[in-house]
């Protein structure tokens, strides 16, 4: 009874939408201009994806430092490697660049040698003074520029290695944004439109490129270059999907009919970011284009159903009637299928994973129901297939290739099995050589300008990815107490002795050179204070405190005395030894610091981007255990069989698990963006079985339970449309290869390349899975059967239907 519903349901779609045809296709056009007008809130993101919960310890642990010492990620660096600096023609040019970008509303400070202040005693008001470095009126002055370049070098040890690197030459400018603008399109906006221009300006004056970085920046231009590669993206997916659909079908017709699907999807797609109102980042950017790739295997599914039921009866209306009929249940649940396997991706408890699988999950479905309504109308306005269309179906190449699979699986399933256990062998081998990826630049486009000014500046200052120690004394201005300074000074020299990190900066610094200044700026007082000289250096420090932007501590120390922060750098290469190093750190923190009076905190951008990866590979494994656990509970559902959940599953798992042993082999770590392979590529993958599955249980009822017969008829019907599919997505989601970004790069080359395993396996070691244990299979379905029944439906049971008639 179930079964006559589930048919009568199907022949009612097929009716509405054939008898129907002007109204469908006004809904649909309705659907699109209501999505199109949420294109308004589209918007793309302008801060770096946070991989923790918000209420992760180390999250809470992140936002309470940044409370108190501000944004971290507020500073653009500038830097020269050249020593035309300092003649007056490149100088001019360089303080001429610092100026403009000084008085812009949205920087806050700058801090260069063009107005670089040294700290001065002034014995009459007890303090100490911000006095200038340079003297703008010499700057024409060889001479005096070249002197200028000594004193810096040898004077001002408290600027080495924030300003320049005494070995190498190399100078740098730190430009400090309004921290208010820094997350905003405000930031995009000056560094497009007024540091970009400014710093052409200055290369076109002096003929020497200047090294820029710092997260502003970096997040700006990564995004300009995923806007650029999102039209790339769609454009490349359009071509090569559309020139396959052709070779496939050599149907002109048939190829606009999807391409026209296609791109009502992708605006669709736009449409439902705005109505999320949900960011674009490097991972929704992604949507569109795979909207076009997903969409694509149902317009093959379909269209390769209407050529196979036209080539049967040459009657047009009654094939497209039939291909709703007999397949629209299947290509619903495959589609459902593909769309749990991108919303499992909910379950990571990640804002920027929860966006990309709810946006991609809501538009597969969707597209579902655009190419069952399109494709049967447009076919019906356009001639019937011709003879050179229904080629296909007897293809020569292709057909060769489908019977040596055949044959293969017909007499020689042990060396099935037997490469099988040799292959998931080396994979095993292969994982257990993967290693995780903590890196913050690793993914990020490696051709570009910007990439190389970043390994730059790691080479030239010992990292640019900031590792921050937050000392509480637990009591207000304990931080300024001489033992509190010296606890600090032994710990600075145990984070010196870690190779992987810069030299740290902290307040101790700056109270060593205030000593140096009130020594008349003797660099051989670089030290801090004795006991008997702390009472009146430290007054002077205090009282230089007071001076509103002369404040010189509040980077370093919080307004209450009572926290003081530490800063290293750490090379980006070093990112997986991170919890090596904050182990270190914490033993030798709870040396020197008694844990009833102090408590130090290790932080950072770096920690928590290392630590947001090794939380989301947790998650994300367990997010794909979840889609296995969906997907047997589905095929349980349908066949009503524990070993068919097991025979569905282990052909999709071999391909993910030679996918890892690859990885491993080629060095390529887990992160964010290869584990989202797995769970792309089994639910795109699992597919494939639940179509061979479902219809080799129809033809075992129609060919009387005989299992050889069943199996060849299934392969013969279904495995053509698996090839087509499998083959459109491998070169679909090469498409992504494309990317300037590693992430994505590795992204679309993994999932191509688990999908043409998939695609092997599904065809091969499932059918013979199904004749090795098809007796026990048999029985169990004939015993239990499914509930509802997805698979294709005979003429017989079609026409049997009450009231059926074909549609004229």
């Amino acid at each position: 009874m179930v079964k006559w519903f589930s048919l009568g349901f199907w022949e009612l779609v097929a009716r509405i939408v054939l008898r129907n045809k002007t109204l469908m296709l006004i809904l649909v056009a309705i659907v699109t201009a209501l999505l199109v007008n949420q294109w308004k809130n589209i918007r793309f993101s302008f801060t770096e994806a946070n991989l923790l919960p918000a209420d992760d310890p180390t999250n809470v642990e992140y936002n309470a430092f940044l409370q108190k010492f501000g944004e971290e990620g507020n500073l653009i660096v500038i830097g020269i490697k050249d020593s035309a600096l300092f003649t007056p023609k490149v100088y001019g040019s360089w303080s001429k660049l610092m100026t403009a970008i000084e008085n812009d509303k949205n920087v806050d400070l700058v801090v260069d040698i063009h107005n670089l202040k040294k700290l001065t005693k002034n014995d009459s008001l007890r303090t100490f003074e911000l006095t200038n470095f340079t003297d703008a009126a010499k700057s024409n002055d060889t001479a005096y520029l070249q002197n200028l370049k000594k004193q810096l070098f040898k004077d001002l040890p408290f600027y080495e290695g924030l300003l320049f690197n005494k070995g190498s030459g190399t100078v740098r400018a730190a430009v400090y944004l309004d921290k208010k603008i820094v997350n905003t399109k405000a930031r995009k906006d000056f560094v497009l439109e007024k540091l970009v221009p400014a710093l052409d300006e200055f290369k076109k004056e002096t003929g020497i490129a200047p090294k820029v970085s710092g997260m502003p920046y970096i997040r700006t231009m990564s995004t300009e270059t995923i806007k650029s590669e999102m039209g790339i993206f769609i454009v490349s997916s359009l071509l090569i999907t559309s020139l396959l659909f052709f070779f496939f079908f050599r149907s002109v017709r048939a190829t606009l009919v999807s391409m026209f699907i296609v791109i009502i999807g992708v605006i669709w797609s736009f449409g439902f970011l705005g109505l999320f109102n949900y960011e674009i980042t490097v991972l929704t950017a992604l949507v569109p284009a795979l909207i076009i790739v997903i969409g694509i295997p149902n317009c093959i599914f379909l269209t390769n159903k209407y050529h196979q039921e036209f080539f049967v009866h040459r009657n047009k209306v009654k094939a497209l009637q039939r291909v709703t009929t007999k397949i629209g249940a299947a290509t619903l649940m495959t589609n459902v299928t593909t769309a749990i396997g991108f919303a499992t991706f909910i379950t990571s408890n990640n804002k920027l994973l929860i966006e990309f699988g709810n946006v991609t999950a809501v538009n597969i479905i969707a597209l579902f129901f655009l190419s069952l309504i399109i494709i049967p109308i447009f076919h019906s306005y356009i001639p019937s297939p011709k003879e050179r269309h229904l080629r296909h179906l007897e293809r020569g190449s292709v057909k060769g290739f489908m019977d040596w699979i055949l044959d293969t699986v017909k007499h020689k399933r042990i060396s099935i099995y037997l490469m099988a256990i040799g292959l998931l062998v080396i994979a095993l081998l292969g994982m257990s050589r993967m290693r995780i990826s903590g890196s913050l630049i690793e993914d990020m486009p490696k051709k570009t300008e910007f990439f190389k000014d970043i390994v730059f500046f790691e080479k030239e200052f010992d990292g640019v990815m900031p590792l921050e120690i937050m000392v509480d004394t637990k009591r207000p201005k304990g931080v300024l107490k001489l033992s509190t300074l010296n606890r600090m000074e032994e710990f600075e020299k145990e984070i010196n002795e870690i190779p992987e990190l810069s030299k740290p900066i902290s307040v101790v610094s700056l109270v060593k050179y205030s000593k140096q200044a009130y020594y008349n700026g003797n660099p051989e007082y670089f030290e801090l204070p004795t006991s008997q000289e702390q009472s009146f250096i430290l007054s002077y420090a205090k009282n230089a405190a007071k001076g509103g932007k002369q404040n010189l501590m509040k980077a370093y120390v919080d307004s209450t005395g009572r926290y003081a922060r530490i800063t290293a750098f750490m090379r980006d290469d070093n990112g997986n030894r991170i919890p090596e190093i904050e182990k270190r750190i914490k033993t030798e923190a709870a040396k020197l610091f008694p844990k009833d009076r102090f408590e130090v905190t290790v932080t950072g951008k770096s920690l928590v981007f290392q630590k947001g990866t090794g939380y989301l590979l947790d998650n994300l494994l367990s997010s794909l255990l979840f889609a296995f656990f969906l997907t047997a509970l589905l095929v349980a559902f349908m066949f009503r069989s524990v070993k068919m959940v097991l025979v569905s599953l282990i052909p999709n798992m071999l391909p993910l698990l030679l996918t890892a042993g690859i990885m491993g082999f080629l060095d390529i770590p887990l992160k964010p963006s290869t584990i989202l392979v797995f769970g792309i590529a089994f639910g795109l993958s699992v597919d494939d079985t639940l179509r061979f599955l479902a219809q080799y249980r129809e033809e075992l009822k129609r060919n009387n339970w005989r299992i050889r017969r069943s199996v060849y008829a299934t392969f013969n019907d279904a495995g053509l449309s698996m090839f087509y599919t499998s083959i459109v997505l491998f070169f679909g989601f090469s498409v992504f290869m494309l990317s300037d970004f590693g992430g994505t790069v590795a992204l679309g080359g993994l999932v191509s390349l688990t999908l043409f395993c998939g695609m092997l396996s599904n065809l091969m070691l499932l059918p013979a899975l199904v004749l090795t244990l098809n007796k026990s299979l048999i029985t169990e379905q004939e015993m239990r059967p499914a509930i509802i029944d997805i698979a294709e439906h005979t003429d017989d049971e079609i026409e049997s239907l009450p009231g059926h008639k074909d549609l004229g």
